[in-house]
């Protein structure tokens, strides 16, 4: 892995998280470098775990901090949908 070209602070990260939802492990998140993108875990009020993933393509297009806004939309979004395992429902 390669250094990432951009990145986030602890206090972005929260700042764009829902009321609840938490980080998992460091802020620093990870690079793929094959994929072009950053990621980290987060876990939400529910203690499920998701991947946080900002697209590189995404950050030159709409600047850093738009795209982690877009990509926490997106996860939040996209997590509405899913069946919760374990929970009944």
């Amino acid at each position: 892995m390669s250094e990432a070209p951009f990145g986030y602070t602890e206090e972005e990260l929260r700042s764009y998280l829902p009321t609840g939802w938490n980080l998992i492990g460091p802020a620093t998140g990870d690079w793929d470098e094959r994929k072009k993108r950053w990621s980290t875990r987060i876990e939400d009020g529910t203690d499920m775990r998701w991947d946080l993933v900002v697209d590189a393509g995404e950050v030159e297009k709409s600047g850093r901090v738009e795209a982690l806004r877009v990509a926490v939309d997106r996860l939040y979004r996209n997590r509405l949908g899913k069946r919760t395992r374990g929970l009944g429902f």
